[in-house]
């Protein structure tokens, strides 16, 4: 088989070519300014593919709606890559991901300020949904402590909302009123009692399924209680995380 040649004027302007890579490699090494850009270019362009496979990765977790992982991918990706045309791309997908991470990450930490117990019970099964206060109260001068909201229904007594303080106690004995806020409306008076028992420092507010309702898609509760010390005290607490099907019988 003969070797195909190309015409002349071919292998002139190959020649010519090859000529002129060379002749611009050799100024390029010589060239420190040319050295330089070309070894600008190279690192452009490897940006360029990283900053592509990583958006092809926020890409994946975007389509998945797994918005904290498809915010940290853009974080990254625009921390490391700007300018690049993934992170152009990308920018204001990156924006969604992040408000809809943050708020899937702020629904993880209201839900997990409720805590739920199902208890074994003569009758039945005892359930309760219960929540401590955003910040502790002074109720007696001994110094901040702990006070919870909880929510119980129980086979023989019923379904029952109070506040259980660890130290003072509430001036609520036979009855008193409450003031009660959600969120920014204004503050309803609802009837309330402490019971005589010392089994725990609890306070009933008496119209639960009031207290229910009136806290369903709230983000705030805050009760204003008087207590033995004197005055009285303002408890607040970030409800939004309530899984109220917990407690079916209070819907």
């Amino acid at each position: 088989m003969r070797t195909p040649r190309f015409p002349r004027a071919a292998r002139t302007a190959l020649l010519a070519a090859s000529l002129a890579a060379a002749t611009s490699a050799l100024v390029a090494c010589q060239d420190p300014a040319a050295r330089a850009e070309a070894q600008a270019a190279a690192q452009r362009e490897a940006d360029e593919a990283a900053a592509g496979q990583a958006a092809a990765d926020f890409d994946a977790a975007y389509a998945a709606e797994n918005w904290p992982l498809a915010a940290a991918q853009g974080d990254v990706l625009l921390a490391r890559y700007p300018g690049t045309a993934a992170a152009e791309r990308i920018g204001p997908l990156h924006a969604e991901a992040r408000a809809k991470g943050n708020a899937v990450r702020e629904d993880a930490r209201l839900a997990a300020l409720w805590s739920y117990n199902v208890e074994a019970v003569k009758g039945g099964e005892q359930l309760s949904a219960a929540i401590f206060a955003k910040e502790n109260v002074d109720s007696d001068g001994s110094g901040a402590k702990p006070v919870r909201l909880i929510f119980r229904d129980h086979p023989d007594w019923g379904r029952s909302s109070y506040l259980v303080m660890q130290a003072g106690d509430f001036d609520c004995y036979g009855a008193c009123r409450v003031a009660v806020t959600v969120d920014d409306a204004a503050p309803v008076r609802m009837a309330a009692n402490r019971p005589k028992t010392d089994e725990a420092i609890a306070m009933f507010i008496d119209d639960e399924k009031a207290l229910w309702r009136m806290i369903d898609g709230a983000k705030r509760l805050a009760v204003e209680y008087p207590v033995k010390a004197g005055g009285t005290r303002t408890v607040a607490f970030e409800v939004g995380g309530l899984e109220r099907g917990r407690l079916p019988a209070w819907n």
